[in-house]
């Protein structure tokens, strides 16, 4: 190599020091020079290096509460307790059946539970060595994969979108093998029940004489959809409606959890919109918290969760209720057209109004407070309890009961739902039947001994009078002309005869003016034809005894007028004015009214 070429003198000085190689600390500074601003010099980095920038928060994405609350051990399983002992024992006998079946109505826990079920039966236990356990550790590797879904083990399918029965081949073929790393290779098919019935009819052999190391995990909402063949080969578990006030007290802890704050009518208002349904309740409520105020103050409050859901106030319930009960009608349909205009649906306010019933009814029979949320709720139901009849409430009901049905079909609900209603205010000014038929009974045992007292024998100017002997003796010649079958002649006699003188072959009589022909032949042929005599039949203008229509006639009268008089009928009269007589003897069919004014 040659000698390297001299160095000018007159280079500036920091060319010269630039010709050293930069050392690792310059490097440093002069790149955090170029990314934060000015450099630090070298030792001075070395003695107290640069702080890292912070790395960005990895924000989480939300998870609903209905997802993040689902229970991971049989403990967290709300309402369920029937079948978790039962379960219990199985696993604790070893005797253990080769499928399950879980049904209920929505968001029960049916499957939540077979997931369940699958980490009891894998379990391995914190230490790996633990076998099948009903309180499975959710530490091990099988209880987290699952908890995640990742186990290569456990397989969920949707029989929604997996109907046919090529997916069915599919978990023959594979049920033929091991369990890659579990104990048991489970099965989970959700919504069993949309299955088609080949596939079905394909599952048949398999479900009825699995591999051993195979469970199979049905859940539906429709278990009267599965076949016969099929719930014989499963072990049934019927999955039940959680309480309400289960429901309230776990919503309470979800809040708690949460760090917000919950008014208990508000929760006892999701609790109730639920339905028994764990699943509905948390989402419900996860919109109830998006729903509230925002600030210091944030919390749940019932006015926010009944607006959301379109609920009556308590308040304006009871003020209705009242309404009712005292025969108020403005001041009805001025609290209904109020809840109307907040947006309450009629419908809902009717259903509203049969929970109060429906509860003041159950504290009537158990004798205990009302059921409420509210201290101020409860006294007044205990209060209406007490007041009312159990015949009032039960009419209240069915009243309720018809006008829900009427406003759910009507084309405008809120006039029939005021139609309803006013119609239950009048029927609560009827007095109870009970009392009604005590009270009718005191009063007509008290009218019968003074109508005693005051018509001695034979007195009484209204009551019918004896039929004379002449008409006892014409009625049995008309039954005689009867029995010879002379019915024309009969009606004749019964209709239009008055008898003025009747003797041996002798006959006198008149008749009203309108009948106007000649009607002593056809007598004296039917009195021959009955009697064997021949008999002289006048007609004159002398005012003759009733027909006996008109006798028969008069007797009807007489008979309704001593019973309008009967202490029994005019105090049932004065409870109900408005009352009919109806007459079923008056014609065949029985249709004659006559009106009770």
């Amino acid at each position: 190599m040659g000698d390297s070429p001299d160095i000018p003198d007159d280079l500036p000085l920091e060319a010269e020091e630039q010709e050293a190689p930069p050392t690792a600390a310059d490097l440093e500074a002069a790149g955090q020079s170029a990314m934060f601003g000015e450099a630090v010099p070298a030792a001075e980095s070395e003695a107290k290096p640069a702080p890292a920038p912070a790395a960005p928060e990895s924000k989480q994405p939300y998870r609903v509460l209905a997802r993040k609350y689902r229970p991971q051990t049989f403990s967290e399983l709300i309402g369920q307790e029937p079948m978790v002992r039962t379960l219990a024992n199985a696993i604790e006998r070893d005797r253990l059946a080769h499928a399950f079946l879980m049904t209920g109505v929505r968001g029960v826990g049916k499957t939540s539970t077979a997931r369940l079920i699958a980490k009891a039966l894998n379990c391995v236990g914190p230490d790996g060595e633990g076998g099948p356990t009903i309180d499975p550790c959710g530490q091990c590797e099988p209880c987290r994969a699952i908890a995640e879904g990742r186990h290569i083990d456990v397989i969920e399918m949707d029989a929604a979108s997996h109907t046919g029965v090529d997916d069915v081949r599919e978990i023959i073929e594979a049920v033929r093998y091991a369990a890659v790393s579990a104990r048991y290779k489970i099965y989970i098919i959700d919504e069993v029940h949309m299955l088609s019935r080949n596939a079905f009819n394909a599952l048949l052999k398999t479900l009825e004489e699995p591999p051993a190391h195979v469970k199979f995990l049905f859940a539906t909402t429709e278990v009267e959809k599965l076949p016969v063949t099929v719930l014989s080969r499963t072990q049934r578990f019927d999955l039940r409606r959680i309480p309400s006030e289960l429901l309230e007290n776990h919503f309470g802890w979800v809040c708690e959890q949460e760090g917000v704050e919950a008014e208990k009518e508000a929760l006892h208002m999701i609790a109730a919109a639920a339905e028994g349904s764990v699943r509905d309740g948390l989402s419900i409520l996860d919109q109830a918290i998006a729903h509230a105020d925002m600030g210091a103050e944030s919390k749940v409050s019932a006015e926010r969760v009944r607006d959301m859901l379109g609920l009556a106030d308590k308040t304006a319930q009871r003020r209705l209720l009242a309404a009712i009960f005292e025969g108020d009608a403005k001041a009805l349909l001025a609290a209904l057209d109020e809840q109307y205009a907040l947006g309450v649906e009629p419908l809902a306010l009717l259903r509203s109004l049969m929970d109060l019933a429906h509860r003041i009814t159950l504290a009537q029979v158990s004798g205990a407070e009302a059921q409420a949320p509210t201290p101020e709720e409860r006294e007044i139901l205990t209060e209406w309890a007490g007041r009312l009849s159990a015949a009032q409430l039960h009419r209240l009901w069915q009243l309720l009961l018809k006008g829900h049905d009427e406003v759910k079909g009507a084309p405008d609900p809120l006039v029939s739902a005021r139609m309803a209603l006013l119609r239950i205010l009048h029927a609560a000014d009827l007095p109870d039947p009970g009392r009604l038929a005590k009270r009718l009974e005191e009063m007509a045992a008290n009218g019968v001994a003074s109508a005693a007292t005051a018509a001695p024998d034979g007195g009484g100017g209204d009551s019918p009078t004896p039929p004379p002997a002449a008409s006892l003796g014409w009625q049995q010649l008309v039954d005689a002309v009867e029995r010879s079958g002379n019915h024309l002649a009969v009606s004749i006699m019964r209709l239009q005869v008055r008898v003025v003188e009747l003797g041996p072959e002798t006959l006198r009589f008149s008749r009203d003016p309108k009948f106007t022909d000649d009607i002593a032949p056809q007598l004296r042929e039917a009195l021959l034809g009955a009697t064997g005599r021949r008999w002289q039949v006048e007609q004159c203008d002398t005012d003759g005894a009733p027909s006996l229509v008109e006798v028969e006639q008069l007797a009807r009268e007489a008979a309704d007028a001593a019973m309008r008089k009967h202490p029994l009928v005019e105090a049932t009269l004065e409870a109900f004015p408005d009352a009919e007589f109806v007459d079923k003897t008056a014609s065949p069919n029985g249709d004659r009214r006559a009106s009770g004014r």
